[in-house]
């Protein structure tokens, strides 16, 4: 293949112009944020996000280059097809339940990262358990992608695949660390139109080629493979089921989402955002799926790709940049590149920022440094962008299964997150104790069930489970989704029993070593107490986010619990005594 000099002068304009947006928007912004708040600027952009901006930044951090790669894939390989490309309505409806369920608490409370409700209820310890499954979902999501992008521009432009990753994890990282979430939102406005315009501009040239059947035919048809339509066995309709449930379900605990929804100015725009990127979801699918469809259709041995096909060569996952490059012409094929390179920046940098906005805060702030000045959680912030952004660009390019890495983290937000999520939203009573029950539960019910991508053999067979070509066991069992139910409800049982044998007096006060049940006025739930800052919440979900210096405590809270359990201390009573 030749080195196409247009191509990387393309990807280089577009590089920078993406730069220029990030630090644009960066400097737009700089002074948002009272004194004292910059660092939850940077996190949550001082809570005005707009509707058509939060649309187009939600939208961009699921439409990424693994939702688009992915897609097409799934579309493209025999006996799977368009019947198992889930990610489109699977995360479609993620966005849905997020919004119905979970953005309106979230938003309506204040909260500045997701993380925040659990160090609330269940201390510090657990936001540091928390902190570790949704830090490796972030990392090697970013790393996955960096990868595919590396991959994809090797084939069209015929450039060294490990600098395209780093350049591209680079520019991401810079105007991410510059500007904040203000960057991140800004730049997914300019890339998602890119992602748009370049894949739409491919279909028609890549559908019109000499080597292309007629994609309604090959729809329900043998023809060069197996109907891309695709169906689902009825030995796999468990594992169908499995895998659509944690993408959706799997969808919603994940900071990137939850970083838009404590953005909005509103409990109720950020429920509208939600509802619009879910829209955005399925309608930026639908050029992946014609092109995976396109793929099935073609036969490739009467194009310069030759013979085998994709599928043989074991290339299906690039079907994508396959298309662009021997279906399209040159300058075509840069439009697209261009719509690969914004998806993955647009996901990358949310996953940067993410990890980094958990650190900051619940880890070095509420962890160990409570009484750190705002300046001294910005640095933090910028020094964990970076160094976040460069392990995921390491992970990228040395490790052999990035991919099996982040199923396996993507299982553990889940398995893990997903049911503490619902218990300290929704479950009352709930403690730290059967918080810690619940995540081992998860993560040895996870665990054990094993991993192909990992080669990890499983150490529980469940009905149905085969041998793959490595001897691995493959599980047709739905155990993710057993995992995720013993996970809630190892939570509820085990909340509920400490707190009887407690309060009955079975056991001594003593035992309670997580200040969890009988200790409410320990030191550990006045830490839980000041999480929430009383000038960042405002009650009335529909009124404009504005600094509120007047608000007592009491009174910002929504768990009266936790107020309640201070106002009756003994040591407050004999103060006011006095």
């Amino acid at each position: 293949m030749a080195f196409h000099a247009e191509g990387l002068v393309a990807i280089v304009v577009f590089y920078l112009a993406i730069l220029a947006v990030g630090i644009w928007a960066a400097w737009k912004t700089k002074n948002t944020g009272s004194e004292g708040d910059r660092s939850e600027a940077i996190i949550v952009g001082g809570r005005d996000i707009g509707l058509l901006v939060g649309g187009f930044t939600m939208t961009a951090t699921w439409v990424g280059g693994g939702y688009i790669n992915g897609t097409a894939e799934a579309v493209y390989v025999p006996g799977y097809g368009l019947a198992w490309a889930q990610a489109p309505i699977g995360y479609s409806l993620s966005l849905i339940l997020g919004g119905l369920f979970f953005a309106k608490p979230m938003r309506s409370k204040g909260y500045v990262t997701m993380l925040d409700p659990f160090q609330q209820l269940y201390g510090k310890r657990m936001g540091g358990l928390l902190f570790i499954p949704a830090l490796m979902g972030e990392m090697f999501w970013a790393a996955a992608i960096f990868s595919a992008l590396g991959a994809t521009i090797s084939v069209i432009v015929d450039i060294n695949v490990n600098i395209s990753v780093i350049i591209s994890a680079l520019i991401a990282t810079m105007y991410t660390l510059v500007g904040g979430v203000y960057s991140v939102a800004y730049t997914d406005v300019v890339q998602l139109f890119c992602i748009f315009l370049g894949l739409w501009i491919s279909v028609p040239f890549a559908m019109s080629h000499p080597a292309v059947t007629d994609i309604g035919l090959t729809a329900v048809h043998h023809v060069h493979q197996e109907p891309w339509l695709g169906s689902i066995n009825s030995l796999d309709i468990y594992t169908w089921l499995d895998n659509f449930l944690l993408l959706t379900l799997g969808g919603i605990p994940w900071q990137a989402y939850f970083q838009r929804v404590l953005s909005s100015s509103s409990a109720t725009y950020a429920q509208v955002l939600s509802f619009l990127a879910a829209f955005g979801c399925l309608v930026m699918a639908l050029p992946a799926v014609l092109i995976g469809a396109i793929g099935a259709s073609t036969a490739w041995n009467e194009t310069e790709y030759g013979v085998p096909d994709p599928m043989s060569k074991k290339e299906a996952d690039m079907i994508l940049p396959i298309v662009l490059q021997y279906l399209c012409p040159v300058y075509i094929s840069f439009f697209g590149l261009g719509a690969v390179s914004a998806a993955v920046m647009s996901s990358a940098d949310s996953s940067i920022l993410s990890a980094s906005s958990m650190f900051a805060r619940n880890i070095y702030q509420l962890s160990f440094r409570q009484n750190a000045s705002d300046r001294e959680i910005v640095w933090v912030m910028r020094i964990t962008i970076f160094l976040f952004g460069a392990s995921a660009t390491a992970m990228a390019l040395l490790a052999s299964s990035v991919y099996g890495l982040w199923y396996l983290s993507s299982d553990l937000v889940y398995i893990v997150i997903f049911p503490q999520l619902l218990c300290v939203l929704f479950i009352k009573g709930t403690n730290t104790y059967g918080a810690i029950a619940g995540y081992l539960f998860g993560i040895v019910l996870r665990i054990t069930g094993g991993e192909p991508y990992l080669y990890l053999q499983p150490l529980i067979y469940y009905p149905g489970c085969y041998p793959d070509e490595n001897n691995i066991y493959i599980q047709r069992f739905p155990f993710k989704t057993l995992a995720m139910l013993s996970s809630f409800f190892a939570n509820i049982i085990v909340s509920y029993l400490a707190k009887y044998l407690f309060e009955s007096g079975t056991l001594p006060p003593k035992l309670d070593f997580l200040d969890a049940v009988v200790a409410r006025y320990s030191r550990e739930h006045m830490d839980k107490a000041t999480l929430v800052k009383s000038d960042n919440i405002v009650l009335n979900e529909l009124a404009p986010v504005n600094p509120r210096h007047s608000l007592s405590l009491s009174s910002t809270f929504t768990n009266k619990e936790a107020f309640n359990y201070v106002d009756s201390s003994p040591e407050l009573s004999n103060t006011e005594d006095n």
